[in-house]
Parts: structure tokens; C-alpha cells; sequence
């Protein structure tokens, strides 16, 4: 599966070295390598998850760790969110299949988020995210645990890869010239940080008590149209040129 655009997988603040390798063990099966941890609770690395990866030791070998979810994402023009609940974030919802066929479909870099255990992901980490990726189970017994969770959405990823590749001709998608992709996310956030520092000084988070509220909504709307990186320097050159002020 090398000619497969593959999607880089990332733990947000995993709590046992056990689980990491589990995971890294449910990635592999499915020719995934690219693990990314975020701040990993006891360190990294963990001698915990070389047994529980049971032989997917390149996956732990290269995995990169990083102090943010926004660092761990930054490269990326499209990130899933992993999560049960919006957690008062309008995204849209999409499931693990669809993510799938997203990830062969759209150029660019993916990547799918997954939260801690214990918690899931913080509405901070689901803000970075484009939309949000849920796995409908049932409702009277809601109980995924981190490992089972990455083997769906991987085993969802390659099962659309094959069917892409022949199995299903219907799924496979025209050759999309002369679009780019999606900006990085941190061309993406250095956008809404020039937002943030022009509307500031103007009042535009005030009251202090709707503050966080409205710069939720804000990043809202400028993380779902997708802009690729030639319209991103475009609204950064319109917000710099409102920021020298009208010339009479």
C-alpha cells in the first residue's frame, strides 16, 4: 500500500505505555507507520510498549513526540477529530468509512486525532480539527478502548484503499487538476492568530465571560472552507493591509 496516501496517527495525551503499543500493534496490521504522540503521561519512550506492540516495532521506533496537539498537526492540510461528542464545537460529523475514502480522496496530508483514555479529546483539540470522526456503537455501552478505536479507522482506511484500487470502480475518484489543497494547519493558525491580534484591540472578544466562546465560533468559521495556501496569503495580506489604515 505505498502508493496509498496514508494518514499520520496521532495520541493526544495517552496515559499507559500498553496502549501505545497496542495501538501501534492495530496500525500496522493495516500498513500504517506514522504515530505521533502528544505529551504522552509517563514519558517517552515507554518500556511498557514494546511487548503490548507484539512486532510493531517500527511504528514505536519512528514515532515523534510533541508538546501540543497544534505542533503535532501543523503540517497537516486535514485533521479528524476522534470523539463521541461535539464537546460545543460545530464541526461536521463524519463516520470512520467516510474518513477513509477523505484520506485517499483529498490531496494533502491527514491526520486522525484520538484522545486520552480516560477523558477523550479537549474542545481545544477538536477546534484544530476540519470535522469530526465517530464511530456509531451502542448507545447503552459506549466503551471503545484506544486500540480498538485506531484499528477501525485503519481498518476503514485500507478497506477503501482496495476498493479504490479495483474491487469497487465505483468509489474511485476523477483526477482533480488545477485545485490546490487545503493550507497546513499552521499557515492556517498563523490566520486566525492575525484575526485574533487585529479584532482584540477593538473589543471584539469583550465581555471577558464570552471571550473564549467567540474564539471558538471565530476559528469555527475559518477552518471549514479549507483554504489552500494561496487564499490563506490572501486574507493575511487583506488583514495587513486594514491594519496600516486607510490611505487618503
Amino acid at each position: 500500500m505505498a502508493e496509498l496516501n496514508k494518514p499520520v496517527i496521532v495520541l493526544v495525551r495517552p496515559q499507559l505505555g500498553e496502549n501505545i503499543g497496542k495501538a501501534a500493534r492495530a496500525m500496522l496490521n493495516f500498513g500504517l507507520t506514522e504515530m505521533r504522540l502528544v505529551s504522552p503521561r509517563d514519558g517517552w519512550p515507554n518500556p511498557s510498549a514494546g511487548p503490548a506492540a507484539s512486532g510493531a516495532d517500527i511504528v514505536l521506533e519512528q514515532a515523534k513526540v510533541y508538546a501540543t496537539t497544534a505542533e503535532a498537526v501543523a503540517d497537516c492540510q486535514h485533521v479528524h477529530a476522534t470523539t463521541v461528542r461535539k464537546r460545543g464545537v460545530t464541526k461536521p460529523v463524519i463516520g470512520a468509512d467516510e474518513a477513509g475514502r477523505l484520506v485517499h480522496t483529498e490531496a494533502g496530508r491527514h491526520a486522525i486525532i484520538f484522545g486520552p483514555e480516560r477523558s477523550g479529546l479537549e474542545t481545544e483539540d477538536v477546534a484544530l480539527a476540519r470535522n469530526i470522526l465517530t464511530i456509531p456503537i451502542n448507545p447503552e455501552f459506549g466503551s471503545l478502548n484506544l486500540a480498538q478505536a485506531v484499528i477501525l479507522v485503519a481498518y476503514e482506511w485500507s478497506r477503501a484503499g482496495r476498493e479504490m484500487a479495483g474491487v469497487d470502480p465505483v468509489l474511485v475518484q476523477p483526477t482533480i487538476e488545477e485545485i490546490l489543497p487545503p493550507a497546513p494547519q499552521e499557515e492556517l493558525e498563523g490566520l486566525i492568530a492575525h484575526f485574533e491580534a487585529l479584532l482584540g484591540p477593538r473589543g471584539y472578544f469583550r465581555p471577558e465571560g464570552r471571550a473564549e466562546a467567540n474564539r471558538r465560533t471565530l476559528r469555527g468559521v475559518l477552518t471549514k472552507p479549507g483554504w489552500n495556501h494561496l487564499e490563506v496569503r490572501t486574507l493575511r495580506g487583506v488583514l495587513t493591509t486594514i491594519e496600516r489604515g486607510r490611505i487618503e
